[in-house]
């Protein structure tokens, strides 16, 4: 799908919040909201917008602690079964293929050291999982 201007002015303004009605977004468009939600159902039909979701600030829930966690496993490991192997670690906020040594590089938070090193444990209990490697966060700047 190509996006035109205005679609991706509508996808600007639901990045900055999605809970905004399509009525406001089309008067920072100059469109109808009818004509906005046309053109949202459109780029969500296509694939383009994915879903909506709610962004939960970690340091409110009490996890305090972030770390970045490099993850190294034992042969070729593909990347849908390393997400199969922490997807129900909620801790591991995010996790990505990468280039260089590692097979993995984790982002996890926790509430603090000792919750972080029980994760830590977690993960290194996998199945396939060799070696990790921590680096954790003194403040995001």
């Amino acid at each position: 799908m190509r996006l035109d201007e205005v679609d991706r002015r509508i996808v600007a303004e639901l990045v900055a919040d999605a809970r905004q009605s399509y009525a406001d977004i089309g008067s920072r468009v100059n469109l109808s909201a009818p004509a906005v939600k046309r053109r949202v159902d459109r780029m969500r039909a296509d694939g383009v917008l994915r879903g909506f979701t709610a962004l939960v600030d970690p340091d409110a829930l009490g996890w305090t602690v972030e770390a970045f966690v490099e993850l190294f496993c034992e042969g070729r490991v593909p990347p849908a079964q390393i997400r199969k192997m922490l997807i129900d670690i909620p801790e591991v906020q995010a996790a990505f293929t990468v280039t260089g040594d590692a097979d993995a590089l984790l982002n996890i938070r926790a509430k603090d050291m000792a919750h972080f090193e029980r994760v830590l444990e977690t993960v290194r209990e996998r199945n396939l999982v060799r070696q990790t490697r921590s680096t954790v966060v003194l403040s995001r700047l």
